[in-house]
């Protein structure tokens, strides 16, 4: 699928019960930590002005999260009314924008203003594929528009900037859906070879209904898409964020043998809005995860890539 398009807005503005996203995990390139910005749409047209205004949810947050290299992860939200968003209709490119915060497809600016603390970025990003993870209609997708992103531009944080070409690297992506899930499991790494080619691998398991599952691996390699499933599960510990599997490729034979830990610090724990507005739920994030991945092609040597602070693994349930 042609990547701008995996952008485009889905949710219409009189959307009563639908959340949209659009989301950067970005390592920074000094290794000082990554940063995670999240551009949320939650139910625009439910009456009383869209969010669920009795949790505090407004229609239209801004998030930039912060997860320091030696030390606990800290997030700033801040919420804007329905009015005064500019939003691009579904057929056209992406274009969201709310005062000094906006996000197209390729580049995006923030503005937030929290816990006392001002955060701004510039960024302009690229990368060489985006693919769909799941796709059910109006029920909710999954899709990756910058799967192995480079990132550059400014960063300010209190006044003090830093600025970069690159500044960062990770992903773009951009979910939806009529509800959150009661069950998820995500991950994502990026490895840059000495070649400078790049590997990504991100997988994604939620529980459909009780006792059926969504399982999907995605393997970026050297310009090929390997598209994995045929999951055998041999860890997934939400406590000590860690998610262990195999999973294989049944059409060209490449299997996967991956291991996530997410354990330490750095691991965040949010309150999510549910889309009815009913409640909340906690929604546990490490995007300086490490990661090891085994890659078996047949007729070829053992491929193993290590990722130190290179991945996210995010869990829910």
């Amino acid at each position: 699928m042609n990547a701008p398009r995996l952008n485009q807005v889905y949710s219409a503005l009189t959307t009563r019960r639908r959340y949209e996203v659009w989301f950067l995990k970005m390592a920074l390139a000094d290794g000082s930590g990554a940063w995670w910005f999240r551009y949320l749409l939650t139910n625009p047209g439910r009456p009383g002005g869209g969010g669920c205004t009795d949790l505090g949810t407004a229609p239209v947050e801004i998030w930039a999260t912060w997860f320091p290299k030696d030390g606990p992860a800290e997030s700033y939200i801040e919420g804007f009314p329905i009015e005064g968003l500019a939003l691009s209709q579904p057929d056209q490119p992406l274009y969201l924008e709310h005062g000094f915060n906006r996000i197209t497809h390729d580049s995006c600016h923030g503005l937030v203003r929290a816990k006392g603390r001002t955060i701004e970025w510039d960024l302009r990003y690229r990368s060489s594929a985006g693919f769909v993870m799941s796709n059910v209609g109006w029920i909710g997708f999954s899709r990756t528009p910058h799967t192995d992103a480079v990132f550059e531009g400014e960063l300010t944080i209190d006044g003090q900037s830093i600025f970069g070409n690159p500044i960062g690297y990770g992903l773009q992506g951009h979910n939806c859906g009529f509800r959150h899930r009661h069950l998820w499991t995500w991950a994502h790494a990026l490895h840059h070879h000495d070649s400078g080619a790049s590997s990504t691998f991100e997988a994604l398991e939620y529980e459909i209904a009780p006792g059926l599952f969504f399982r999907r691996a995605l393997l970026w390699h050297f310009g090929s898409l390997y598209r994995l499933g045929g999951f055998r599960t041999g860890l997934r510990d939400r406590d000590t964020m860690r998610w262990n599997f195999n999973c294989r490729d049944r059409r060209s034979g490449v299997a996967v043998e991956a291991a996530f830990d997410g354990y330490g610090s750095s691991v965040h724990r949010l309150p999510y809005t549910r889309t009815d507005c009913s409640g909340t739920f906690e929604v546990s994030n490490n995007s300086l995860a490490s990661a090891q991945v085994r890659i078996l092609v047949p007729g070829n040597p053992e491929t193993e890539l290590k990722f130190n602070q290179g991945a996210v693994l995010e869990m829910v349930g």
